[in-house]
């Protein structure tokens, strides 16, 4: 099975907002570029992917992909984001390839075991779904063939895309790991991402500490 990987990107230095309470404006943007790259260091480095395709209107991403060995295509900047990935998604299947993984930017325990359980998981047509941990977001989606699904992320989407496919008459694969599932978009998530990293094997990450105060995180 030939399989391009799909990694959409919002621009880096507005990325985790919802994390502003508790990190600055500079350890946002270095935190999302530290995830950023774990997640191509992963998907280029897994020999089932053939290749990866990087869509966002941050040129630092973008570069950063080239980087990396992706390519790329620069949105516009009101593209949105389910019409982009579809526009990549045709893209990709012009190549005649014969399934896309859509990736996350902001994965960072994200591993290369994960990227080949969901390819092994795969079927013609399917599509392969993982969630996060609310099972609320969509973390992973391979669809076989590309475009067999149309895109719908944002709030919700795990269940849309479930249901998109059970219309469509396609199976689909649920797929979880906790690796997978761990995504860090709020300060709740900040606990997770502390134990995780201390556990020595996500060097990749920045260290940042912090100090509770009033029930709230903040910086130490």
């Amino acid at each position: 099975m030939s399989l391009w990987a799909i990694v959409p990107v919002k621009p880096l230095k507005n990325a985790k907002s919802r994390l502003s309470a508790v990190l600055s404006p500079e350890q946002r943007y270095e935190l999302a570029g530290a995830m950023f790259r774990h997640v191509l260091s992963v998907v280029t480095t897994v020999p089932e992917v053939s290749g990866v395709l990087v869509i966002s209107r941050d040129t630092k991403a973008l570069a950063i992909a080239r980087e990396m060995g992706a390519k790329t295509i620069q949105e516009s900047a009101i593209s949105d984001l389910n019409p982009a990935l579809m526009r990549a998604t045709m893209i990709v299947k012009s190549w005649r390839v014969d399934a896309v993984l859509i990736l996350p930017a902001d994965l960072p325990f994200l591993h290369a075991d994960d990227v080949q359980a969901l390819i092994a998981l795969a079927k013609n047509p399917s599509i392969v779904i993982a969630t996060d941990h609310n099972g609320d977001g969509t973390n992973a989606l391979l669809a076989r063939p590309p475009g067999v699904i149309q895109f719908d992320y944002g709030p919700g989407s795990y269940q849309r895309h479930i249901a998109s496919a059970e219309r469509a008459g396609i199976e689909v694969m649920t797929y979880h790991s906790d690796r997978l599932a761990s995504d860090i978009d709020v300060p709740g998530d900040l606990d997770l991402y502390r134990r995780i990293r201390s556990e020595g094997s996500f060097g990749h990450l920045p260290d940042f500490s912090f100090a509770r105060s009033g029930g709230m995180e903040t910086l130490e």
